[in-house]
């Protein structure tokens, strides 16, 4: 529980004047946020940290690939320019 001398100590380090009401509002509103943060800590306590950290795959499962080769001629139709069966792009280096 958060004390007026504590908003007083506070206060004093920011270098700010804080008038008696603004203390007991300012003491209200860092309970309800320590509260809050409290109850994140809770939560993130309770995860095991093998599952938080742990790497997985995401991606689904190939079942039914289409043949290779499919889809290339309609790919390679919409390509500006082609070498060789390859896209031809700008030399970059």
């Amino acid at each position: 529980m958060i004390e007026k001398k504590d908003i007083e100590k506070l206060a004093h380090l920011s270098r700010i004047e804080v008038s008696e009401e603004e203390k007991d509002v300012l003491r209200k509103d860092m309970e309800s946020i320590l509260d809050y943060v409290s109850q994140i800590k809770e939560a993130v306590s309770q995860v095991l940290p093998k599952e938080a950290g742990e790497l997985r795959n995401v991606m689904r499962e190939d079942n039914n690939p289409h043949e290779k080769g499919l889809y290339t001629k309609e790919i390679m139709d919409e390509v500006p320019d082609t070498e060789n069966g390859y896209v031809k792009v700008k030399q970059i280096l």
